[in-house]
């Protein structure tokens, strides 16, 4: 990485990461009327410091140096969630994990997570299992071995079974269409005649757990949304959102959705695929 920062990605991800991003970017155009300004810092020393910011968790001023200041990352990033540029790279990214692998669609899981939101915000709420205090809410929409291909974001004081649809709209914003035959599985908490009634009408089935039944019994093919949640929790980001904006919310949501599926991606393909620059599993004396 440049700008002196130690490395909190590997190039693995980082470069393929930042390719697809950069290709997105508008091009700079100054409009400053003397063009006696300070210069701009470039994208990517400034695309670094988001990923440690998403990575660790930290503040902005944690992060910044004399190379990029704390307000320029927050410029920065307000200027790219309203482009909607996580979005579009995690788009990229589930159709790159489509073509080199499939995307098993005929079976989704789909389940909420609640995290800290300490800085309250357009997203947050009441968290139910935080003493009141501030939370935010995921929803999240995986395909059938847990890459996520949906999100939203909510308060914490939202119920799951609302964010249903949402979720399932978002999955197939990123995706296109749905095959005739989808299976959605739910966990208990989605059990009532009107998400039955929402799945119908969407032309899906749904395997949802009962109410009053152990959950042990019951895990079915769930379980793979609820380990892309804990993934999703290993970016400090995530666990302790300190964002305000909706849409920062879901810039960060969707950057961590697209290093999730990029390292789903390699770890699959290795073993089935070769190409230049291709990780090695081999281990350096």
């Amino acid at each position: 990485m440049t700008g002196g920062l130690a490395p909190v990605l590997p190039s693995c991800l980082l470069e393929p990461l930042w390719d697809q991003f950069a290709a997105l970017l508008p091009e700079h155009v100054d409009t400053h009327p003397l063009g006696c300004h300070n210069p701009r810092i470039p994208d990517r020393i400034v695309f670094e410091r988001v990923i440690a910011a998403l990575m660790h968790g930290s503040g902005y001023e944690r992060i910044a140096d004399r190379q990029c200041s704390d307000r320029t990352i927050r410029r920065r990033v307000k200027y790219w969630s309203q482009l909607g540029m996580a979005e579009q790279v995690h788009g990229l990214a589930v159709q790159a994990y489509d073509r080199m692998i499939g995307l098993q669609l005929h079976e989704l899981s789909v389940d909420g997570c609640i995290t800290k939101a300490p800085c309250g915000g357009e997203r947050a709420g009441r968290s139910p299992v935080d003493r009141g205090k501030q939370g935010l809410k995921r929803s999240v929409a995986t395909k059938a071995r847990g890459v996520p291909i949906g999100l939203v974001s909510a308060g914490a004081n939202r119920h799951d079974s609302p964010l249903l649809v949402p979720t399932l709209e978002a999955a197939k914003k990123q995706i296109g269409v749905f095959p005739e035959q989808v299976n959605v599985n739910l966990d208990r908490g989605y059990d009532s005649d009107k998400t039955r009634a929402a799945l119908e009408e969407l032309g899906f089935t749904g395997e949802i757990a009962r109410k009053g039944v152990p959950a042990p019994i019951q895990a079915g093919k769930r379980w793979v949304v609820e380990r892309s949640h804990a993934w999703m929790n290993g970016f400090g980001k995530l666990r302790r959102c300190t964002e305000k904006r909706q849409c920062a919310v879901d810039f960060y949501l969707y950057l961590s959705a697209a290093i999730v599926t990029l390292r789903m991606l390699i770890r699959r393909a290795t073993p089935l695929c070769r190409w230049d620059g291709r990780p090695t599993t081999k281990r350096r004396k």
